[in-house]
């Protein structure tokens, strides 16, 4: 009997770590998750106290101090209208960060929904989504981006919509893939012998044993949804030429490439904001991916 305990009490200490001691691991190995984090953070946190730490408005003009490069009067300079930079870097991560954000929820979304029902339920339907979902992925989605914002007209709302339209192939694709292969499984079998309807075997049986992989791209797409709004702003796709949007700032700045001041700062805003979900991103897959961890 004594034999069993202490057998019962080996195993104890040799059980498997939780999930958060998993993630502090992963942390403390990869410390350029810790950076993406501090850095997302901060620029979430920049643009809700934006309104009250700006300098001055966004809009405010001073056509004396036009182009004046960094000083103590304009910490990141002036633009051609004399605006201040600093000002509008802050505040442009009010209209950047929740546009990258709405379209990966959107997008997202949509996919994870479109690529579970043509999972599920197979034959004609899954048949005729998987040929939608060919026919957006047929043609460059910035490019569709692109035709559908100009179809729209240039607005915020319209390059989000737009954005969000030509993303969600990707998730519909894979979460068809992870759903085929859970869907015969034991447990979901088991599931419909217990009498259980085909909602509720599809949303929570089968899909929360497939979304850590949308969760991990999700992740990794936000810096590139975050590029991709900048882009249609760069090109005159997205908000209004006076709105302090970091890929309209640089559209700007390029007109006077001398005053390298007025591209470099919004640039910088939307390289360490990309730069940082990209190490969130792979930090989640290492967690999340049991493959990666030798599981």
């Amino acid at each position: 009997m004594s034999s069993i305990s202490s057998i019962s009490s080996s195993t104890h200490e040799f059980e498997s770590p939780s999930r958060g001691q998993q993630a502090l691991y992963h942390l403390r190995r990869n410390p350029l998750v810790l950076i993406g984090l501090i850095i997302a953070i901060l620029w979430i946190v920049i643009a809700f106290i934006s309104p009250a730490v700006a300098p001055v408005a966004p809009l405010q003009q001073d056509l004396v101090n036009r182009l004046q490069a960094p000083n103590a009067l304009f910490f990141m300079g002036s633009d051609e209208l004399g605006r201040d930079i600093f000002s509008r870097v802050l505040w442009g991560s009010r209209i950047t960060i929740p546009a990258g954000l709405a379209v990966i929820i959107i997008g997202s979304s949509l996919g994870v929904i479109i690529g579970a029902v043509a999972g599920y339920a197979g034959g004609l339907i899954d048949e005729l989504l998987m040929r939608l979902t060919e026919l957006f992925m047929a043609f460059p989605f910035i490019i569709l981006a692109m035709a559908v914002t100009a179809a729209l007209g240039p607005d915020i709302r319209n390059a989000v919509l737009a954005l969000s339209a030509v993303w969600w192939p990707r998730y519909a694709r894979i979460l068809r893939g992870l759903v085929l292969e859970v869907k015969s499984q034991e447990f979901v079998e088991a599931a419909h012998s217990a009498g259980a309807s085909g909602l509720y075997v599809l949303f929570r049986t089968i899909l929360p044993n497939c979304i850590a992989p949308a969760v991990i791209l999700a992740t990794l797409d936000i810096g590139t949804a975050v590029i991709s709004f900048a882009a249609l702003s760069f090109i005159g796709l997205g908000p209004e030429p006076s709105s302090p949007e970091w890929g309209r700032m640089v559209s700007i700045g390029i007109d006077f490439f001398d005053q390298w001041w007025m591209w470099l700062f919004p640039g910088l805003a939307i390289a360490s904001l990309v730069m940082a979900f990209n190490f969130i991103g792979d930090g989640l897959r290492d967690i999340l991916d049991p493959r990666l961890r030798g599981e």
